[in-house]
């Protein structure tokens, strides 16, 4: 009997060892190596069930002819609507078939409802095959009842072996396929246990391999580990064509969809969903709910306009400043940037004047946003001035723009369209960098330009 073969494999980067060691040297991370024992692809492999571990064809038609990029056919592939406009955002217009689509997040954030749902109405005009891992059919299919939501025409699949799940779908050829989830599918001449690396990774190919040759839309489920970062190998983020997470806190009823990866679209498109008592439903104006505020201005209050994906959302930001006790202050920071945070201060004593080395400075974005981009910098130090004033703002007023190190302030792109969406908020008042300035207002609107931070805090 031949020996089996094994490699060692980082769960961080994918990278291959022949032996193991304590460091990757790919990656840099510490004891994230882990055997994976391999194995030859069977005789006559290559298409249909039995042959899904063949390594050829993975990126779908084979051609063995060298063609010149200019006579590429051009024609666009027709995108499947996924019947909710904000996930159709995220994806880029649509689903595009014979990619294959990873949604993560935590447990309980609604991945398998929103799957669900999609599945459903989906069904009522396209072939989809919804296979299931983790929870039996009966379970699924009360909760589609409770939910709502029209169950003819969904074939389903309690299944784990991707052998058998290669072998329906190539005998029922739907237009989309769901694995819920890929850390409970396995390869019977693997000899790992499920959601393992070697598992977690040949049963994605094996299903990615599938999708292309077929045509087939892929959802996949992902679980994710505890510092929120997809669970598995890192590999498997480079098969799939989209990674997108599916974030929300037990204390929100507000998700938020985010795209993390996307051939067929822009990357950090954002897709906000509200849980209700029938699943899962679009907010299609996400500024109105983060400007939920009290009638009350209170100080360090502050709405700010973020560009997330194409399109500009309006968040409230809030600063607390309090005298410290401790001989190093606190610095917290909940949805931004905790040592961007540090750095803006640092420019607010050198280039304002005000000192916060003896305060505690709590942020927050209000509605579980995160904010990613450098937009939010002057939004966050007149919202600190505010609180270390003790003096309110104005609720018509919003503000944007970059802060560098000797305190100019910088433009932020797309910066004319962040200034109309505010107008249409009824926001009155708005600072923003001399360089986004409009040559002609909204109607009712004032805008103040300024080119240092000093003129942005004489201009409160």
């Amino acid at each position: 009997m031949a020996k089996a073969k094994s490699a060692f494999v980082c769960t961080e980067c994918g990278a291959e060892y022949r032996k193991w060691q304590g460091q990757c040297a790919s990656c840099r991370e510490w004891n994230t190596l882990s055997e994976v024992r391999l194995s030859a692809a069977r005789p006559g492999a290559g298409s249909g069930g039995g042959g899904s571990t063949a390594r050829g064809g993975y990126a779908g038609a084979v051609s063995r002819e060298v063609v010149d990029l200019a006579n590429v056919d051009l024609s666009e592939v027709p995108r499947l609507s996924s019947t909710f406009e904000e996930f159709d955002r995220v994806l880029g217009g649509g689903l595009v078939p014979g990619s294959a689509v990873l949604l993560g997040g935590h447990p309980g954030a609604g991945k398998s409802t929103l799957l669900l749902q999609t599945a459903c109405k989906l069904a009522q005009q396209r072939s989809v095959l919804y296979v299931t891992g983790e929870e039996s059919l009966s379970q699924v299919a009360m909760r589609a009842h409770r939910l709502q939501l029209p169950t003819q025409g969904l074939k389903m699949l309690a299944e784990t072996s991707i052998e058998t799940i290669l072998g329906v779908a190539e005998r029922e050829r739907p237009d989309i396929l769901i694995i819920d989830s890929i850390q409970t599918t396995h390869l019977e001449d693997i000899a790992s246990a499920p959601g393992g690396v070697a598992q977690v990774r040949e049963s994605a190919a094996a299903l990615t391999r599938f999708a292309k040759q077929s045509s087939t839309v892929l959802l996949l489920v992902g679980h994710v580990t505890k510092d929120g970062t997809l669970a598995g190998p890192k590999v498997l983020e480079h098969m799939i064509d989209a990674s997108l997470l599916l974030e929300g806190g037990a204390d929100s009823r507000f998700r938020t969809l985010r795209g993390q990866k996307n051939r067929f679209g822009a990357v950090n498109e954002l897709g906000v969903f509200a849980m209700l008592e029938h699943g899962l439903k679009e907010v299609k104006n996400p500024s109105a709910i983060f400007l939920s505020r009290t009638e009350e201005q209170a100080p360090g209050s502050l709405v700010m306009v973020v560009w997330e994906g194409t399109r500009p959302i309006l968040v409230e930001v809030q600063a607390l400043l309090d005298d410290s006790a401790l001989g190093n202050p606190r610095r917290v920071a909940v949805g931004l940037d905790q040592n961007r945070l540090a750095m803006l201060l640092a420019v607010l004593h050198r280039h304002g004047g005000l000192f916060t080395g003896d305060q505690d400075v709590f942020l927050n974005v209000v509605g579980g946003v995160k904010v990613l981009e450098t937009s939010a910098d002057l939004a966050v130090l007149i919202a600190v001035v505010s609180s270390l004033q003790n003096r309110p703002l104005a609720r018509e007023l919003v503000v944007f723009g970059e802060v560098g190190l000797s305190g100019e302030i910088r433009p932020v792109p797309s910066g004319q369209e962040r200034i109309v969406e505010a107008a249409k908020h009824g926001f009155r008042r708005a600072i923003v960098p001399r360089a986004n300035a409009p040559k002609h207002s909204p109607e009712g609107m004032e805008v103040v330009a300024v080119d240092k931070l000093a003129d942005a805090l004489e201009a409160l």
